[in-house]
């Protein structure tokens, strides 16, 4: 346990319940459409951080697949529009939204480097950021809600830590290329997003969003022989 990196577990299990605050007052605050923007383009931190930090090097295939990549996204959430009422409070949720992600995403990177002691930090990290989510809920609330709640956050939790691992197990597997997961893990979430509203939930496809929906294809394509170059 000495070599346990509780600073990294620290800042993940305080950052992790953080920005799901800041998503929600974002959402009430600056409107579904800016909060998937600021969310979705964190990626943007995220890759100019695996340029900078972990010293990637960037072909022209991969700058092709992301720049698809990012107007597909773009593209699909642009098709939906809305008009929302924003101030400066919702700007600064947003921003806190669009840094919060892409710090999260590249400390998810660091783990990686933790060989086996990752399933152990990444358990711990979860504990902690359960520890901090109770204490905020009985300072701010006196309670930790109703027995409906706190098992729809139970079945959240487990499906954001499985998330998390698969995410976390790409960046060991694909060590030299985190753009790539970084990149790829984004767009796809938009694209399945668009595919799971057509398939359950009998959206109507827009042409914006059919526009995204080819561009983020093929910007995974462009990726996957980005991986193989």
């Amino acid at each position: 346990m000495s070599q346990t990196p509780w600073l990294l577990i620290l800042a993940l299990g305080i950052l992790l319940p953080s920005v799901f605050l800041f998503l929600a007052k974002a959402l009430q605050t600056a409107g579904i459409l800016k909060t998937e923007i600021a969310q979705r383009l964190s990626v943007v931190l995220s890759l100019a951080a695996a340029y900078f930090i972990f010293q990637e090097q960037f072909n022209q295939l991969k700058i092709l697949g992301i720049a698809l990549g990012i107007g597909a996204v773009l593209c699909i959430l642009f098709s939906h529009r809305q008009s929302t009422g924003q101030g400066s409070q919702g700007m600064l949720y947003l921003g806190l939204v669009w840094v919060g992600y892409a710090l999260i995403d590249v400390l998810l990177k660091y783990t990686t480097s933790l060989g086996l002691q990752f399933a152990v930090a990444l358990n711990l990290m979860f504990v902690c950021a359960l520890i901090i989510s109770m204490g905020y809920l009985l300072i701010k609330y006196k309670s930790l809600g109703s027995m409906q709640n706190i098992g729809a956050g139970l079945l959240l939790g487990f499906l954001n830590f499985a998330n998390i691992a698969f995410y976390v197990k790409a960046h060991m597997l694909l060590k030299d290329s985190p753009a790539i997961v970084f990149a790829g893990m984004n767009i796809l979430v938009v694209v399945f997003g668009v595919i799971a509203g057509l398939v359950f939930f009998k959206e109507r496809l827009k042409p914006a969003s059919t526009l995204g929906l080819l561009l983020g294809l093929t910007s995974v394509i462009c990726l996957a022989y980005a991986m193989s170059a």
